[in-house]
């Protein structure tokens, strides 16, 4: 809950920094701290999505098929919004 608290604030923060005459100056620092923002959360969703994956196929083996069916699924599209993410930080940094 702490580490939650810390990058509310952290955002908090860089968003308070973001005003129009400020914004021409600290782009690439805006872009940089999305493009890690962007990247730790797809590392900690598909963890999460493998961790949950790997436990309900340690309880039900039968249902192993159906189970990495879904977490596929689910990590496509953590990881497609991902890529928006970083896409986005990408033509703040160039345009």
């Amino acid at each position: 809950m702490r580490f939650a608290n810390l990058l509310l604030v952290a955002f908090l923060v860089v968003l308070a920094m973001a005003t129009p005459a400020f914004a021409g100056e600290s782009a690439g620092t805006g872009a940089g701290i999305g493009m890690g923002l962007a990247i730790i959360g797809i590392g900690i969703g598909i963890g999460l999505i493998g961790y949950a994956a790997l436990s309900g196929i340690a309880r039900q083996p039968e249902q192993a098929g159906a189970i990495q069916g879904a977490m596929f699924i689910l990590a496509g599209l953590v990881e497609g919004a991902g890529i928006i993410a970083l896409v986005l930080c990408l033509s703040l940094l160039f345009l």
